[in-house]
């Protein structure tokens, strides 16, 4: 079978297809981003870039029924949330369409002498590298393509192997919204053909959002070739809850942050740390709402993931954990659970589990609840709440994360950055600091 196909999760039925590109193509498509750069980038203006995104936009609005459907085909998203996602991914290119001009604008110097002037003026660097994964096929290539085709650097994209088709439709929609042949090129490539492209002098940059692994070998390959790269990676987001006037909301909260995509999202809620004397009320509610979700949950995106979380599960009961979960694994369907008492000595507790199953810790103080949060190698997003306002600015400041959120789930924006730090990467994407990872920022100093 070819390395990329449309396997439906929900049938395990290989729905079609794709060759895996040869070598002669990849070259093709790095030559015709290199051209792009050259001819079309350092040609066209900000506004004209800004005008064909918006293009983008809109032909996402007009096909988010097809394209909602493609997804929920590749890897089991729920038509609802498939449709938000392109929703969503199209306000992305909006927002850069509508405000490339000011974020691009020259940026002035105030000089120390007072003699002359400078600036900063911000452009493109060349030829992009995208690696992609499954579980946004949309969203995650939006965050990446759209400021950076309106900055004018060009994009060479190899999505994950069971996404073929979004990926398609994708590159359909930037061809038919107006784009150059070159300013960006999907390849179906295989890792191998990936890290030559890294190495390859034309591509000026990589971006990349999946695992730790991935990531490592995407840096370790860019670093030896001086190239800067973006990495979005795994997440085990912590979610305290040191007080609430009302906890049946504060649950509903939790089983939402955890519940997005199946499980299945880098910044989703996955350790819940509650404070002792609500502890034991919020993890009765807690149990019976995760429990409901059986009813009507969506596959994972693949049996294989499925089998990887009930890896991590069945490792961590092994090592003293108690786990109340809804049935049994069929195929990519897994049971939604709840984890308490996971000894901090199984390989289980470090690790990011990734799906319908949440960990639950009891903490007696503020102090012991952020040294908790803090216990991981991942740093993307966290959840703190509490009716407490010099609390949650304690604590917010003191969460080893990229983004922290106060008494409020589902609250990402198109404005607002999204990254981490520790073993969740580095680099921004989206709001302004996302346009402004991969640019030359010049200086120009007149006398």
């Amino acid at each position: 079978m070819s390395l990329y196909a449309v396997i439906d999760p929900a049938t395990g039925d290989v729905v079609r297809e794709y060759p895996t590109a040869t070598d002669e193509q990849i070259e093709q498509a790095l030559a015709a981003a290199a051209k792009a750069h050259r001819e079309w980038s350092k040609k066209s203006t900000v506004a004209e870039r800004a005008a064909l995104i918006k293009q983008v936009a809109k032909l996402h609005v007009e096909r988010r029924d097809e394209l909602a459907a493609i997804i929920q085909r590749e890897m089991g998203k729920p038509l609802e949330q498939a449709l938000g996602e392109v929703d969503f991914s199209a306000a992305i290119y909006e927002y850069y369409a509508d405000n490339a001009e000011k974020f691009l604008a020259d940026e002035p110097i105030e000089l120390l002498d007072g003699e002359g002037s400078a600036l900063i003026r911000r452009s493109s660097v060349g030829v992009l590298l995208g690696i992609m994964p499954w579980n946004y096929p949309y969203y995650q290539v939006a965050r990446f393509a759209g400021p950076n085709l309106t900055l004018g650097n060009t994009i060479v994209l190899k999505h994950a192997p069971q996404c073929p088709e979004s990926a398609a439709a994708i590159q359909q929609i930037f061809d038919d919204a107006g784009f150059p042949e070159g300013a960006y090129v999907n390849v179906y490539a295989t890792n191998e053909q990936i890290a030559e492209a890294i190495a390859d002098p034309r591509v000026q940059g990589v971006s990349l959002t999946g695992s730790e692994r991935a990531g490592a070998a995407v840096a370790e390959i860019a670093g030896r070739n001086l190239k800067k790269v973006v990495l979005e990676l795994g997440g085990s987001d912590p979610f305290i809850v040191l007080s609430t006037d009302d906890l049946d909301a504060t649950v509903e909260a939790a089983v939402a942050g955890r519940f997005e995509n199946t499980g299945q999202a880098c910044n989703a809620a996955k350790r819940f740390i509650v404070a002792s004397d609500i502890y034991d009320e919020f993890l009765t509610k807690f149990t019976d709402k995760v429990l409901a979700q059986a009813d009507g949950l969506a596959p994972l995106s693949s049996v294989a993931a499925a089998e990887r979380l009930a890896e991590q599960v069945d490792r961590a009961v092994a090592d003293g954990a108690k786990l109340v979960k809804a049935g049994e694994r069929k195929g990519a369907y897994f049971p939604p659970g709840v984890l308490t008492e996971v000894s901090t000595d199984s390989p289980s507790y470090r690790e990011e589990l990734f799906g319908p199953v949440a960990t639950v810790y009891k903490v007696d103080s503020e102090e012991q609840a952020v040294e908790l949060a803090n216990d991981t190698p991942f740093g993307l997003g966290s959840y703190v709440f509490t009716t407490d306002e010099e609390q949650a600015a304690r604590v917010a400041d003191r969460i080893d994360a990229g983004m922290v959120f106060v008494n409020v789930v589902g609250a990402d924006g198109v404005e607002l950055p999204f990254g981490g730090v520790k073993r969740s990467g580095f680099g921004r994407e989206l709001g302004r600091f996302g346009i402004d990872e991969f640019v030359n920022k010049k200086l120009i100093r007149r006398g």
